[in-house]
C-alpha cells in the first residue's frame, strides 16, 4: 500500500507538519492555549518555541507531554497506570480502549507511554470533531487520524469501513505504528462499557482471507480506563435523559464544550489498566465460528478483559447503594466522600425544567452500572 492512497484521513507527514505548527502559532486561540500549558511564560517565547518545532517527537514529549501534566496537576487527585509489563517497546499494538472522555482516554495513555518510553500510538478522530484548522492542525500533529462517522447511504458507510481498516492494518504492519482506537463509535454515557461487535468487523474488513490472521497481525490490547468522578457526568445525563423523549440532536459547539469540561472538571483519581495482549491461541479457538459469531465472540473477549480492569472507586458504591436505598457498600466509602457524592447530586436541581427524580436515577446509574457488570 502507499500512504497517498491514506491522504484524505492520515496525520500530517514530515512535510506538512512545519506548516501546521506555524499556523498553531499563529491562531488568534493561541494565546489561551499557551497561558493553560505555559503560565507565567512569555507569549512570544511560546509562540516562537511552537512555531519551530520539526517533527511530532518535538511537539509531542515537550508541549503535548506539558498539556497532560498541566490537566493532572489542575484535575486529577492521582494518575496511576499499570500493565505495561506485558507489552513490548519494540512491537505495535492496537490498543482498544473503553471510551469516557473524548480527549483524554486516547491523551494520557499518550503521556504514560512516553514516560515509559514507548512510542506513541496514532489515534482515531472523529469528523464530527474537525470543527475548525485549528483542532485539525492540533490533532493531526498529535497522529490523529479521521474516522468518518456513520451516517449516509450503506454504500458509503462500507467504503468508509473498509478505508479506516486498511489504514489501521497499513498503520500497524506498515508504518510500524501502534493505534488507539475506541470500542465503541462514540463514549459510554450510560457507565456501560461494551465492544462494538461491528469494530471487530471493521478490523477484518482489511484482511477478509483470514479472520484469525485479521486480529492476530494487529496484536490487540484491550485498555480499561476509570475516572473517579465521571467525565462529563452531568451532561451526560441530561443527554441521556432527552434522548428518551425525542431523537436527541447536538447542538452547535457541544462536542467541544464536552472536551473543554472534561479537561478542566475535576476527576479525582484516574487509573489506566494496559490488559493482556489478545493471543493467537485465543483467536484460535473461535476459528470454526461464522463470521458474525467470530466478531461477537471476540467483541465478548475484549470485554473479559475490560470490565475485570475497571476499577471501581467509593462513587460507584455510594451511587450503587443511593439509587437501591441500601447500605450494602457502606464499607468502601466514607460519610465524607457520600456526602461529596450528594453535593454533585444536588447540581442537578437547577434543571427543574426536567424530572428531576429520574434525571437524577439517570445520573445514578452512571456511577452504578459499573458494579452490575462485575
Amino acid at each position: 500500500m502507499k500512504e497517498s492512497q491514506f491522504d484524505d484521513i492520515r496525520p500530517y507527514n514530515a512535510e506538512e507538519f512545519p506548516k501546521a505548527m506555524q499556523r498553531i502559532a499563529n491562531s488568534s486561540s493561541f494565546p489561551i492555549l499557551a497561558s493553560f500549558v505555559y503560565p507565567g511564560e512569555p507569549l512570544e517565547e511560546v509562540r516562537q518555541r511552537i512555531a519551530n518545532y520539526k517533527n511530532v517527537y518535538e511537539f509531542q514529549s515537550q508541549t503535548m507531554f506539558r498539556v497532560n501534566e498541566r490537566v493532572i496537576e489542575e484535575s486529577i487527585s492521582e494518575f496511576t497506570c499499570s500493565g505495561i509489563e506485558r507489552l513490548r517497546p519494540d512491537k505495535q499494538y492496537l490498543y482498544v480502549s473503553n471510551h469516557r472522555d473524548i480527549m483524554l482516554d486516547a491523551s494520557l495513555l499518550q503521556y504514560f507511554l512516553l514516560t515509559q518510553d514507548f512510542d506513541t500510538t496514532e489515534i482515531t478522530f472523529g469528523a464530527n470533531l474537525m470543527s475548525s484548522q485549528l483542532v485539525i492542525d492540533i490533532g493531526k500533529c498529535n497522529k490523529m487520524f479521521k474516522v468518518e462517522r456513520p451516517g449516509g447511504s450503506l454504500k458509503d458507510f462500507y467504503r468508509n469501513s473498509l478505508h479506516l481498516s486498511e489504514y489501521i492494518r497499513y498503520a500497524v504492519l506498515e508504518k510500524k505504528q501502534s493505534v488507539w482506537i475506541a470500542q465503541r463509535n462514540g463514549r459510554t454515557k450510560d457507565g456501560i462499557d461494551s465492544t462494538d461487535q461491528g469494530i471487530i468487523k471493521m478490523f477484518c474488513m482489511s484482511r477478509p482471507d483470514d479472520k484469525i490472521q485479521a486480529l492476530s497481525e494487529l496484536n490487540i490490547v484491550p485498555v480499561a480506563v476509570s475516572y473517579e468522578w465521571e467525565s462529563c457526568d452531568i451532561l451526560k445525563a441530561i443527554e441521556l435523559y432527552q434522548s428518551q423523549y425525542t431523537k436527541y440532536i447536538k447542538k452547535p459547539g457541544e462536542d467541544l464544550n464536552s472536551i473543554l469540561t472534561g479537561l478542566l472538571q475535576r476527576k479525582g483519581r484516574v487509573h489506566f489498566e494496559l490488559c493482556e495482549p489478545i493471543t493467537d491461541q485465543e483467536l484460535m479457538q473461535y476459528d470454526h465460528l461464522t463470521n458474525n459469531e467470530y466478531h461477537k465472540a471476540v467483541a465478548q473477549l475484549i470485554d473479559s478483559r475490560i470490565i475485570p480492569a475497571y476499577r471501581l472507586w467509593p462513587n460507584n458504591y455510594i451511587a450503587h447503594d443511593i439509587r437501591y436505598g441500601s447500605k450494602a457498600f457502606q464499607s468502601f466509602y466514607t460519610k465524607e466522600q457520600r456526602e461529596a457524592f450528594l453535593r454533585r447530586l444536588g447540581h442537578l436541581d437547577k434543571y427543574d425544567e426536567c424530572d428531576l427524580d429520574q434525571l437524577k436515577d439517570i445520573f445514578l446509574s452512571i456511577y452504578s452500572n459499573p458494579i452490575e457488570r462485575v
